[in-house]
This record gives structure tokens, sequence and C-alpha cells, in this order.
């Protein structure tokens, strides 16, 4: 009886991880969206920048993890690989985006902002 209570209560430990780790990433998503917003509204740079920032981190995060469509897929997967490359390139579009920001021209970097929606687009009929 207790091997099986055990068994449970392990079984129960090992989803549930699971499923704060797909929080994580829906989280990481959910950051990524509401920076974008400022980015493209604000007419500050440096406001712009700190969500850039904030987005740059919440990218690297997702990175680490899996979208639910990709789940059991081995890591090194063409799939996962794709995934990677997709968020890869959102972190190389932020970068650009930020160097103009911190150049202070902003209309530059609204202009380039809107390649995240492309960005996003494309990934997410892949992944979502």
């Amino acid at each position: 009886m207790r091997k099986h209570v055990i068994a449970m209560l392990s079984a129960s430990l090992l989803f549930s991880s699971v499923s704060l780790y797909a929080a994580d990433l829906e989280q990481d998503m959910d950051t990524l969206n509401a920076n974008l917003k400022i980015v493209k509204k604000t007419d500050d740079a440096q406001e712009m920048q700190q969500a850039l920032t904030k987005m740059r981190a919440a990218a690297q995060d997702a990175r680490k993890g899996t979208p639910d469509k990709l789940e059991g897929q081995p890591a090194d997967s063409a799939q996962v690989k794709d995934f990677h490359a997709g968020i890869d390139s959102l972190i190389a579009q932020i970068d650009v985006v930020s160097t103009l920001a911190k150049a202070n021209n902003v209309d530059g970097a609204k202009r380039e902002a809107a390649k995240f929606d492309d960005i996003r687009n494309a990934n997410h009929k892949k992944f979502r």
C-alpha cells in the first residue's frame, strides 16, 4: 500500500512540474506580447528600451520551453530545432530594435519592430 501511495505522489509531482513548465512558456509569451504593445506605442526611447529588455529576457526563457504541440519530441528533432530557430530570430530582431532605441532612433526602431509581427505569425502558425 505504501509503495502505491509513493508512486502516485511521484507521478503527480512529475506531471505538475511539466504543467508548471508549460505555464512558464505561456507567461513568457504573455510578457512578449505586453511589452511589444509598449514598443509599438511609446515615443520614449528609454521606455522602449526597458520593454525590449523584458522581451529579450522572456524570449531567452521561452527558448528553454517546449510548445504543447512539440511535447514528447526529442530535443534534437527538426521541429524542436525549428522552434529554437524561431526564438533565435526573435532575439536577433529584438537586438536590432534595441540598438536603434539606444541610439534614440525611435522611428527607426518602430519600423523594425513591425517585423516582430511577421516572426510571431510565422512561428505561431507552426507551433501553436
